[in-house]
């Protein structure tokens, strides 16, 4: 019998809870890799305060833990991460350095795993390239096309700017760091084909997106007997600005034509941090809108629900929330983007609408016509469970990692010393 491989997994977040999609994509991958052909060592930065139940979460994903403390992340976070403007590296990627993570990241180095996973680009701060063994680096997006895409949609001249800067930073990065590995996941192939088109890397593999379907259980839409109200959905971390932006426009472009429909609709917004200036607006507009802040479970908001939404107007990868709320039996409607990457059909699976006026007529449509919003329910969950098993995922992800370990895959990489521009020591 084989002995197990040791897998060092660099994180720039402490994963716990699952409350962004990143995490649960990651969280996913290691669960359903714990137990099998690696000895997986998880290092991250680890929280002053951690929850009741970490210790097992944690233990879940895991054959051992590194931490460090977690840098204090108060009120003016978001103002005192600025001075990262001046930084050759993108703003989202110099926040992450830690000169404490760095050190035991490299003592976990010192006692020579057999490869090393770094998830996500910013989390090379913690761990650059070149490493004395095998390396995979896990995209979960193509980060300088979301730069890209806030610079379309940013209308403040100096929020354009700003947002123009930073994706030619991260462009930067990206091309010089990702040929660094020896292999490179994507989650998406047109996010592969990006990346060997746009920064000629060739060892990139993608991993199918997957859905736990035992946690996110079908149920059949919530009952609707109003026909002046109805309940609309969107679920994701309210700190990150594409769901912000993308809220904000569902608000202001397609809630009021909803609304004058039906007067009595609600929306509920779930997610932890929503900015106050966006409750504030719905709060002076009289709007029938909720903002829930953080939840340990997003189940019961969904199967209440009778639409989800995904009005991104920005973004990257693909959106395990689509999956989700398709596995839980809530008819979604989305823009382009929000479902960009995923393989699925317009009419089928869900309804597109990348105009204010096309969603909200999707969003109407499904609350009037009942039949419809179960045909589309029941037709998207038998493709989920066909499809996107998170234990599908966890192998495919699994079997790369064996692949980079192979002796001609191994030595393709790391093949210069050269420091990236601006890395944090």
């Amino acid at each position: 019998m084989n002995p197990r491989r040791r897998l060092l997994f660099v994180s720039s977040r402490y994963l716990f809870p699952t409350d962004s999609g990143g995490k649960i994509r990651t969280v996913n991958i290691l669960r359903g890799m714990k137990g099998g052909a690696f000895e997986i060592t998880l290092a991250s930065p680890l929280p002053a305060h951690v929850r009741p139940g970490d210790a097992a979460d944690v233990g879940s994903v895991c054959d051992r833990f590194v931490g460090w403390p977690e840098a204090a992340r108060g009120a003016l976070f978001r103002w005192a991460r600025m001075r990262h403007l001046v930084s050759a590296l993108p703003v989202a990627v110099a926040t992450d350095g830690s000169k404490l993570g760095r050190r035991a990241i490299a003592r976990e180095i010192e006692q020579s795993p057999d490869i090393i996973v770094v998830d996500f680009p910013h989390a090379a701060v913690l761990a650059p390239p070149p490493y004395p063994c095998s390396s995979v680096m896990f995209t979960h997006n193509v980060e300088a096309e979301i730069f890209g895409r806030h610079v379309e949609v940013a209308r403040n001249p100096l929020k354009r700017a700003i947002w123009s800067n930073q994706a030619n930073k991260m462009e930067r990065y990206e091309r010089e760091l990702l040929p660094r590995y020896t292999s490179v996941v994507a989650v998406a192939d047109r996010d592969r084909e990006y990346f060997q088109r746009m920064y000629g890397v060739g060892n990139v593999s993608t991993i199918p997106t997957g859905v736990d379907l035992d946690y996110f259980t079908f149920r059949e839409g919530a009952a609707l007997e109003d026909r002046e109200g109805g309940t609309v959905v969107f679920t994701g971390s309210m700190d990150w600005m594409a769901n912000v932006d993308g809220v904000e426009y569902f608000m202001d472009a397609v809630w009021p034509a909803v609304s004058r429909v039906r007067r009595g609709a609600r929306c509920v917004i779930v997610g932890r941090s929503p900015p106050r200036g966006l409750i504030e607006s719905a709060r002076a507009r009289q709007l029938n809108w909720e903002f829930t802040g953080f939840v340990d479970d997003v189940r019961p908001f969904v199967h209440n629900a009778h639409v989800y939404i995904i009005p991104l107007r920005v973004g990257g990868g693909t959106r395990i929330k689509v999956y989700e709320a398709m596995a839980m039996g809530c008819p979604v409607v989305s823009t382009r983007i929000g479902v960009e990457g995923l393989p699925v059909e317009n009419d089928r699976h869900f309804l597109e609408a990348d105009s204010a006026e096309d969603m909200a007529a999707a969003v109407l449509s499904l609350l009037d016509d009942r039949e419809r919003s179960t045909r589309l329910s029941l037709q998207a969950r038998k493709y989920v469970e066909e499809n996107m098993s998170a234990r599908r995922a966890s192998q495919v992800f699994e079997q790369i990692c064996l692949r980079a370990l192979q002796p001609e895959n191994a030595a393709r990489a790391s093949g210069t010393t050269r420091e990236l521009p601006g890395t944090i020591l």
